[in-house]
């Protein structure tokens, strides 16, 4: 925690996983089987570059999920499909279905868990 009681945020990262030059379509994205992280926001963006330590590292221990990050913006169709407000925003999805949200996600624990939905594990 900060002093002023706040979370701390992880620090500045480079991101290591590069945003998807093309845009899938809803289709696409609805037709997969198993567990999908789709992660929308922006390379720009100083919440979505924070987040990536904690990405990486919950995605780290669950090898098996596929992670397509979308370079979202106003009127990209597939981040207002999915009906993205704030970036970074984590959508786990099994089987085109989604399963769970994080936005703005503070902890490793937040997105292990939303992996855990994708994968269908029990509660």
């Amino acid at each position: 925690m900060q002093p002023s009681g706040r979370p701390r945020l992880a620090s500045m990262h480079p991101m290591s996983t590069p945003f998807e030059t093309t845009e899938p379509t809803r289709a696409d994205i609805d037709a997969r089987r198993g567990p999908l992280l789709l992660e929308f926001g922006s390379p720009t963006c100083g919440y979505c570059r924070r987040a990536q330590p904690l990405v990486e590292e919950a995605l780290a221990a669950s090898p098996g999920v596929p992670h397509v990050k979308v370079a979202d913006g106003p009127g990209q169709p597939l981040g207002r499909s999915f009906r993205v407000t704030l970036w970074p925003t984590l959508v786990f999805l099994r089987d085109g279905v989604e399963q769970a949200r994080a936005v703005r996600p503070q902890s490793v624990g937040e997105i292990a868990e939303g992996l855990r939905r994708a994968l269908g594990a029990p509660a």
